[in-house]
């Protein structure tokens, strides 16, 4: 049995204390990144610095001592992988050349080529793996399809992936192909984390509660089993969480249906319904509100020491229900893992 806490964990055992990491735990509300950002000059550059990457992303260890340290990177590395083009506006966010008609898709590369431009990240990976402390989870992660599509098509982040729908409505063999596509570059790339040392991964589906029914199934949950099952069929054990985040009832019968070890879970729903329906078939990550690393107070120790209780009949990895905002103070990090760890 491994010493590491979120490996037990994902292999199903319960413990006293439930390991803690953090999304977006290298991020803007630590000054040592921002200061590290500077150096790198702009974000991409960050991400495909391997010295740099690897060093924000030791930050939060060195600071928090958190049980896993998540590779520094970005889901919209695949696309740019694949052949879109890829930057990024201040203050705006991410922009990417649109996948909308069957010539743009035709641009795109196979998804075996996808490591020469991704190989700067696996040694940010490889540099991790011997950096971290010896009790700390490596974890590496990718965008899942859906949610890497909705960029693809609109070329930026939208509030309801309204043109995904849209293309996914009106050109359904052209959206089909681009989601096997990028489950194709996805598995490519996570495989290639794992064997350059990622202990564990994760595959981020954000907008994974924009689609409802038969295209949940179809389209969040298909995807992410196709690639659960094809690493695990490379890298036997390999431990996998999953994040659909917003499924809502899709929550339950995810994990036996994809494979997936745990499952995470937004605070949209209450740990101790997760609880009943999601623990007993897996480990759940999650899932104290992000407005908690901004306000702190009693409210922050009073939520945390409830989802802590609720989830304490089996296996759990403490976390938030989604990345920590830059506005966030690092004292209110602190608060929450001296509340977990009982401090």
């Amino acid at each position: 049995m491994s010493e590491k806490t979120i490996l037990r964990a994902l292999a199903g055992e319960r413990l006293p204390t439930p390991p803690i990491w953090m999304m977006r735990q290298a991020g803007r509300y630590l000054p040592e990144y921002r200061a590290t950002r500077e150096k790198a000059g702009d974000f991409l550059s960050l991400c495909y610095n391997p010295e740099l990457a690897a060093e924000v992303t030791l930050q939060p260890i060195r600071r928090f001592g958190f049980d896993g340290a998540i590779l520094f990177a970005d889901i919209l590395l695949v696309p740019q992988a694949l052949g879109a083009d890829l930057w990024f506006v201040t203050g705006e966010g991410p922009r990417l050349s649109t996948v909308t008609r069957q010539e743009d898709f035709d641009k795109l590369g196979p998804a075996a080529d996808v490591h020469e431009t991704l190989s700067p990240i696996y040694e940010t990976v490889r540099i991790l793996s011997r950096a971290l402390p010896s009790e700390t989870t490596l974890i590496g992660f990718a965008g899942a399809p859906w949610t890497v599509a909705t960029y693809m098509i609109a070329g930026r982040g939208t509030p309801d992936q309204g043109p995904a729908h849209a293309l996914k409505a009106e050109n359904r063999p052209l959206f089909e192909a681009l989601l096997d596509r990028i489950t194709a570059a996805t598995i490519e790339y996570l495989s290639a984390q794992v064997e350059a040392g990622a202990e564990c991964v994760k595959l981020f589906d954000s907008w994974a509660g924009s689609l409802h029914g038969a295209d949940f199934d179809a389209y969040a949950l298909e995807p992410a089993r196709r690639i659960i099952a094809e690493l695990k069929a490379r890298h036997p054990g390999l431990p996998v969480i999953a994040f659909p985040r917003e499924a809502r009832e899709h929550y339950i019968g995810f994990a036996q249906a994809t494979g997936a070890d745990c499952v995470a879970i937004d605070d949209s729903v209450e740990a101790a319904w997760a609880a009943e329906h999601v623990q007993p078939h897996a480990c759940v990550q999650g899932n104290l509100a992000s407005r908690h690393m901004v306000t702190g107070g009693a409210d922050l120790v009073a939520d945390t020491k409830r989802i802590v209780k609720a989830l304490s009949g089996g296996p759990h990895i403490f976390n938030l229900g989604h990345g920590i905002t830059p506005d966030a103070d690092p004292a209110n990090v602190q608060l929450m893992i001296d509340t977990v760890r009982g401090d």
